[in-house]
């Protein structure tokens, strides 16, 4: 008997079980194949807030999610002694119309209302000049470039490995790799696994990714499912690049320059597709489109491609907390593009709400109950 059994181990679930943690909860996290074997084992880690404007609840909890991932991270790099290749660097998005220039000086007024927490400020600055020669290249920026001061980029891999010896020094964190979700009785509290071993839990946190969906769908057949997969392509490129500079954002083109040398390009959304892990003429055509805004990537060559499924909830935003039917089962997926900068946060809700102090800040588009009023409507 487990207090609590996660189901799925990517940045959602490591986080859950961070957060359990720290709650005192007895805690078993399994993974059908290896830590990081979904989509959280990408390559790209660019940590992107949403444009200032047109402020909301939810834009304001992606913002404060954004601001403590800062403090998690060096907190857990402290106790670990290894790193998560984080940086607060920072984004660059090329001007190329005189149109585009002027809806950004509006943006920079909104950033000076809306991103600032206690006597911590963030910008979104119009400039005339890149960061670096080249970086981007002069014609994508004819009309200027928005340097906004809030972005930051992680490794991807390197957070995993964070978290994953963060829980190792825990004696309340089990993790087993290998193990595949056969059957979920939510109203018993029993889940069995492909090995035919059972486990009772006190509730369940489904952070599979795309397989959360399928889980869900098992349990109440509907016509509609409660998600789905939107297939991704990114590339990592080595080149002599200075890690410090920003990420470079561009008409959903990723440049994002990491540690080592390496710099990662994506990524790609592809909502229908015939191989879920295969690379193609799309990676191809958007590495062309990102040696055309960064000449200096022109010869670098490509050390690795990758390919994998995104969770995209119905409601589109990530799906978090209790299943209304079923009081022992919550969830904790379907952030799609902006999973790690939230992921945290997440999981700090939905523990919250297990050991019943629930989030007040949680979105309610993010809550599971909204998700599932809308598979119902549909």
């Amino acid at each position: 008997m487990v207090d609590l059994l996660i189901v799925g181990g990517g940045i959602m679930g490591l986080w859950a079980a961070v957060m359990a943690d720290r709650a005192g909860l007895n805690t078993l996290l399994v993974e059908r194949e290896r830590i990081g074997a979904g989509a959280s084992g990408g390559v790209l880690g660019a940590l992107m807030p949403y444009m200032p404007d047109r402020w909301d609840a939810k834009k304001q909890f992606q913002f404060d999610a954004l601001v403590s991932l800062e403090r998690e991270i060096a907190g857990l790099e402290a106790l670990t002694g290894m790193s998560a290749g984080y940086r607060r660097s920072g984004r660059l998005m090329p001007l190329p119309k005189p149109h585009l220039r002027t809806i950004a000086l509006r943006h920079e007024q909104d950033a000076l209302v809306n991103w600032r927490q206690g006597d911590r400020r963030f910008f979104w600055h119009v400039q005339d000049s890149p960061a670096a020669d080249g970086w981007p290249e002069n014609e994508a920026m004819a009309s200027g470039v928005v340097l906004d001061t809030l972005a930051a980029r992680v490794d991807p891999r390197l957070l995993l490995a964070l978290l994953t010896t963060a829980l190792g020094q825990s004696p309340r964190v089990r993790i087993e790799e290998g193990q595949s979700l056969v059957d979920l009785d939510p109203a018993t509290g029993k889940a069995r696994f492909s090995d035919g071993h059972s486990v009772s839990f006190g509730a369940c946190i489904l952070a599979a990714g795309v397989d959360t969906f399928l889980h869900l769908d098992g349990l109440q057949p509907a016509a509609k499912s409660s998600g789905g997969a939107v297939k991704g392509q990114a590339a990592v490129l080595k080149a002599d690049i200075d890690p410090a500079l920003p990420v470079i954002f561009m008409d959903g083109l990723y440049v994002v320059p990491h540690d080592n040398g390496l710099v990662a390009v994506g990524s790609t959304s592809e909502n229908s597709f015939a191989d879920p892990t295969s690379n193609d003429s799309l990676l191809e055509d958007l590495l062309a489109r990102a040696r055309a805004v960064v000449p200096l990537l022109e010869h670098a060559p490509v050390v690795e491609r990758w390919a994998g499924l995104r969770p995209k909830a119905i409601g589109r935003d990530p799906m978090a907390g209790r299943h209304p039917d079923h009081q022992r089962l919550y969830t904790l997926t379907g952030g799609f593009k902006i999973s790690f900068g939230l992921a945290h946060r997440l999981a700090a809700g939905v523990i919250g709400e297990i050991t019943g102090q629930p989030d007040a800040a949680l979105p309610d588009s993010f809550r599971c109950h909204s998700h599932f009023s809308l598979l119902r409507a549909s």
